[in-house]
């Protein structure tokens, strides 16, 4: 028994010290992924701080020179009322006075010259920010959306980067209000020393309550940003999902998930306010008792006839500067607020932009697509497995399979609107990233189950691309798309606003398969793009993906398909089968095997061929 007793409890110890390894292991990956966060976000705001430079620098110079203006005002007033005193109507008396209203016009006006700047700057800012995060995650492709909550990252790209673009201006204003206090405690050292030692005993009560401030507001902000991410992100699920959740009788359940991380955010809310409070309640605490201190030793320092009538007024309004806590604290919570708001990017920049080649044109060729090798990691799970195909310039293939075995991962990789874990994949010979931009877009063209509005008009949306469309090109596509005859009975045509267009789902899929017609091409790939026809619609679409497409070449087309009839019409079948190409040919071929009549839920021999008889007669059709 002594011996299964040691053992059991050596195994113990083990599991233990495992268990303490991987906790250990996570908070140091936790606190990797937070200093590279942080990084990533101090770079963005230190790119900001460049594209502004210049405006920044002068928010930095009116901020000191009102500063400096402000420090010498006491001075003047101080040496004003000493002669005042001495010659209440002397020359020299009312030259200082006028000196004093002039500093004081003076600080007024810098204080809205340095309004207006940093309003500007920081409008400024805020855009550049916008436009080259929206930039970044555009050119990282689907894959990069697909990383957080549209919600979540709307949030980002707008609330956060509002707050991010006035680092540039904080960090300014910051780095002059450290001129106020500094330059009141010189100035108390100037008008008498042991005025500047009184306010020196206190100081560093005031550093410690700096950084406590500093520390507590960043963790508080972060987690309160988190939390209004999490809510706009379940909120915008919500909203795309207002339809099904009336149907389902769902609605107090969904408004619970949405508003579930309210009370984390509540907390975070109330702990800002309650740093806020703690650090004004200290500094209302400290600082008095700084001044008193000040005027205390500067009465003694009067009495003793070594400070005049004027020099206590000065050291009264110095000590005051130089307990200036609260304007820095201002500034410094601002600035924590903006380094925090640029933490939150980290996650946006985290997946790379696509890198394009410099290859500008394609070599002369007929839109032979082949991939070799292909894989796909989505989400941890390995989504295609070494796919290798080759698809003939000018032919048409669709590509099969059921629900998660890759189809919608291998059209994207296709036409490189993501990049494959593993292999590569060429057009007419030539890897797709050796290709510019330009050129591979104007040589790929894409429609979607679900393709967005996005040319303004519904002729703009037809002619959305790398490049208009040739004259008239947009009213024949429309009409392969068959899309003509709605796009005329709106009430502008073509002209009519996409807003003011009320589209069936099948209407909008066919304004996206007739904007990838009306633009030339070598490659075609339909993602889905006609789920939402119905069945005449479809046909009619079909054998206009069968035949000769606009342009003067034939096309190379891809198509995802998921009926019968479209995989009966192409000229190759490829079936796709747990992320591998289970088989590839006609699809009278391998109508004959079971497994691929399940994929369209037709397991019936006799029925199927029938249907591959009718399809076959319609394509020839």
């Amino acid at each position: 028994m002594a011996p299964s007793s040691t053992t059991d409890t050596t195994d113990t110890t083990d599991t233990t010290d495992a268990a303490d390894t991987t906790g250990t292991t996570a908070a140091a990956a936790s606190a990797a992924a937070e200093e590279a966060a942080g990084r990533s976000g101090d770079r963005l705001s230190r790119g900001a701080l460049r594209h502004s430079a210049g405006r920044v620098a002068a928010v930095f110079c009116l901020t000191t020179a009102s500063a400096a203006v402000g420090l010498a005002l006491p001075a003047v007033l101080g040496h004003a009322l000493d002669l005042l005193l001495v010659a209440p109507h002397g020359a020299e008396a009312r030259r200082w006075v006028l000196a004093g209203a002039g500093l004081t016009c003076l600080l007024v006006v810098l204080d809205a010259l340095d309004s207006l700047l940093t309003g500007t700057t920081n409008a400024r800012c805020v855009a550049w920010l916008r436009r080259r995060l929206l930039r970044h995650t555009l050119s990282a492709g689907p894959r990069a959306a697909h990383r957080l909550a549209p919600g979540d990252l709307v949030t980002r790209l707008v609330g956060n980067a509002a707050q991010a673009g006035t680092a540039p201006t904080a960090l300014a204003s910051a780095l002059a209000a450290v001129v106020t206090p500094v330059g009141g405690l010189v100035a108390l050292a100037l008008i008498d020393p042991w005025l500047a030692l009184a306010f020196l005993a206190g100081l560093p009560l005031l550093a410690v309550l700096l950084r406590a401030f500093i520390r507590d507001t960043t963790d508080s902000v972060a987690r309160y940003q988190q939390s209004q991410g999490e809510i706009a992100g379940r909120l915008v699920e919500a909203l795309g999902g207002a339809r099904t959740i009336a149907a389902a009788g769902t609605a107090d359940r969904e408004r619970t998930r949405v508003l579930a991380p309210l009370p984390e955010l509540g907390r975070q809310g109330r702990r800002m306010w309650q740093v806020q409070g703690r650090s004004a309640a200290w500094a209302a605490a400290i600082v008095p008792l700084l001044q008193i201190a000040v005027l205390a030793v500067a009465g003694l320092r009067l009495t003793a006839a070594q400070l005049s009538v004027g020099g206590l007024l000065a050291a009264a309004r110095y000590a005051v500067l130089a307990t200036g806590i609260g304007l820095l604290v201002g500034h410094l919570n601002g600035l924590v607020r903006s380094r925090t708001a640029a933490r939150r990017f980290a996650a946006v920049l985290a997946e790379p932009a696509i890198a394009y080649g410099t290859r500008r044109p394609l070599p002369p060729g007929d839109g032979t697509l082949e991939l070799r090798g292909v894989e796909a990691v989505r989400g941890g799970r390995t989504v295609l497995r070494g796919v290798d195909l080759v698809v003939p310039g000018g032919s048409c293939a669709a590509v099969v399979g059921r629900s998660g075995s890759g189809k919608s991962t291998l059209a994207a990789i296709a036409g490189r609107l993501a990049d494959p874990d593993g292999g590569e994949v060429l057009l007419d010979g030539v890897p797709l990233p050796d290709l510019s931009h330009d050129a591979l877009r104007s040589a790929v063209g894409y429609a979607f189950e679900r393709p967005a509005l996005l040319g303004g008009t519904i002729g703009g949306t037809i002619a959305l691309g790398p490049a208009p469309p040739p004259p008239g090109r947009v009213t024949e596509a429309a009409r392969a798309a068959c899309a003509d005859d709605f796009v005329r009975l709106l009430p502008d045509g073509y002209a009519t606003p996409c807003a003011d267009a009320p589209l069936s789902g099948g209407e909008t899929q066919r304004l996206g398969l007739a904007r990838a017609f009306a633009h030339d091409g070598r490659l075609l790939i339909l993602d889905d793009a006609t789920s939402s026809l119905d069945t005449v619609t479809e046909l009619r679409v079909s054998r206009a993906l069968s035949g000769r497409l606009l342009g003067s070449r034939p096309r190379t087309r891809l198509i995802v398909a998921h009926r019968a009839a479209t995989a009966a019409r192409a000229d190759l079948v490829v079936w796709l089968e747990d992320g591998r190409v289970r088989a590839a040919g006609r699809h009278a071929e391998l109508w004959e095997l079971a497994g691929y009549r399940a994929v369209f839920a037709a397991p019936d021999v006799s029925e199927a061929s029938g249907e591959a008889q009718t399809d076959g007669g319609v394509q020839g059709g």
